[in-house]
């Protein structure tokens, strides 16, 4: 009986050997290795503003231009708006159920409501101000949104909807935390404003760079420091995006010493509160747009940029580089393993491997 004993015992620890190596294994093979490139559309084209919706991938560009690509049928479909003979800039772009909008940068600023099937446009917010500049735009549903601004005065210039876009209204600077000299945000892919629930983060820039936090829908507001680079009017957070109501990223750089890369990530566990660098001297300089992988649980990001795309699979401790495309400017994922990118003249599918 001992001696049966005794190879029952050795050949359970052989077993579970087998078992925790094959499960290791698995956890390997699951990190992106490579990445297939399908591109959608070629054209002169900048575009910072994507938007997924099912099939459809709506995006904001540049020349007044907007419009949306059907990833089922392969086609494009894109409209122009022209103010008073100037083209608008759209860097910002969101949805309900029912509308896509759309918002420019500089004066005027002027905030489109768009049919789904792109054809009706109404503008349902202006604003006429030779400071005003709007970077990003998000929905918590599809009755209330918001979008923020550079300041105007003295507070970050925010403007939310209660009735599913139809009308907007300025929160008062009395009710948001001030800025600093020199604080502002880039519009660089429009990820300045994270939603998660009814927790929303904005990031800032510039010669100050901190995160502006609300539990409750832009209704109250506090603001926290982070460790990103800052000081001059091009550094500071280029863009951020949160897994959950804890696991968050914050990424950016020097926009003047691109290749820069420290001080330019870091990262938090407590929902904002505070911030740490990582891979400090690792991985990528400036970055316009960083994006948690679906289903990754907070472990797995993907950014662009000017390095290049680059992928994390702990969390942005490291990182590799699966592309070396400068002219990415924002990215959006579909699924766990697929995205769509836009910048420089094109728009393109991702499949990582």
């Amino acid at each position: 009986m001992k001696n049966i004993f005794l190879i029952l015992l050795v050949l359970n620890v052989c077993i579970s050997c087998k078992i925790n190596v094959y499960t290791e294994k698995k956890v390997n093979d699951s990190e992106f290795q490579s990445i297939q490139i399908d591109t959608l559309f070629q054209d002169k084209i900048s575009i910072r503003a994507i938007q997924i919706d099912g099939n459809i991938v709506w995006y904001g560009a540049d020349n007044g231009r907007y419009g949306f690509y059907n990833l089922k049928t392969k086609q494009k479909n894109e409209n122009q708006i022209i103010k008073d003979s100037s083209k608008l800039e759209f860097r910002s772009i969101a949805q309900t159920a029912k509308h896509v909008f759309i918002l420019n940068v500089a004066n005027p600023a002027m905030l489109h409501r768009i049919s789904k099937d792109g054809k009706e446009t109404k503008v349902v917010y202006q604003e006429n101000h030779e400071k005003v500049f709007y970077d990003s735009m998000q929905f918590w549903d599809d009755q209330e949104g918001i979008a923020m601004g550079d300041p105007i005065t003295d507070c970050l210039n925010i403007i939310t909807t209660r009735d599913g876009g139809n009308s907007w209204k300025k929160i008062p600077c009395l009710k948001l935390p001030k800025v600093a000299y020199g604080e502002a945000a880039f519009a660089a892919s429009n990820t300045n404003i994270v939603i998660k629930g009814s927790n929303t983060w904005i990031v800032s820039g510039g010669k100050k760079s901190r995160v502006f936090y609300s539990s409750d829908r832009g209704n109250s507001w506090n603001v926290y420091e982070t460790p990103i680079v800052q000081g001059k009017s091009m550094t500071g957070i280029f863009t951020a995006d949160f897994y959950d109501a804890n696991n968050g990223f914050i990424a950016g750089g020097d926009y003047e010493i691109r290749n820069q890369n420290f001080s330019n990530k870091a990262i938090t566990t407590n929902g904002g509160k505070t911030w740490k660098l990582t891979a400090e001297n690792q991985g990528f300089g400036y970055a316009s747009c960083v994006q948690y992988v679906p289903k990754s649980n907070a472990k797995e990001l993907v950014t662009v940029g000017f390095s290049g795309i680059y992928y994390s699979s702990d969390s942005g401790v490291s990182w590799k580089q699966l592309s070396t495309d400068s002219t990415l400017n924002t990215i959006r994922f579909i699924d766990e393993n697929t995205a769509i990118a836009a910048g420089q003249n094109k728009m393109i599918r991702i499949n990582f491997k």
